[in-house]
């Protein structure tokens, strides 16, 4: 398992259930976790104000608004970052054909060596 201790990683996610069962993992992993946030809006608000971001996991769709602005706010900020969906993962953008993805349910320990090696 990639080492979290310390890692501040990011959680964007508009279902409820699944935000606070990935807190929960990446918590009992050692991360420490930057949201849970749900909109597009308040994601990029985060991404502006939060000092440090190790690593961030979005969900591509945030009640009905394609995240992809917050994952080139990220990019552009330099931070990894992981896709997690439900959709077919050939559906993304060309622009991001060098991005990790994973189908929900998120597997931490999958995303953690996609995000940290």
């Amino acid at each position: 398992m990639v080492e979290l201790a310390g890692r501040h990683v990011l959680i964007v996610e508009d279902e409820y259930l699944i935000a606070q069962e990935m807190v929960g993992l990446f918590r009992a992993a050692g991360a420490e976790v930057v949201g849970p946030v749900a909109t597009v809006q308040g994601a990029l608000e985060l991404v502006e104000k939060a000092e440090r971001l190790d690593g961030a996991v979005i969900d591509i769709n945030l009640r009905g608004e394609m995240a992809y602005p917050v994952a080139d706010a990220l990019v552009k900020r330099g931070v990894p970052v992981v896709f997690a969906t439900g959709y077919d993962v050939n559906a993304l953008p060309a622009r991001y054909d060098g991005l990790p993805a994973c189908e929900k349910p998120v597997d931490v320990r999958r995303v953690a060596r996609a995000l940290f090696g």
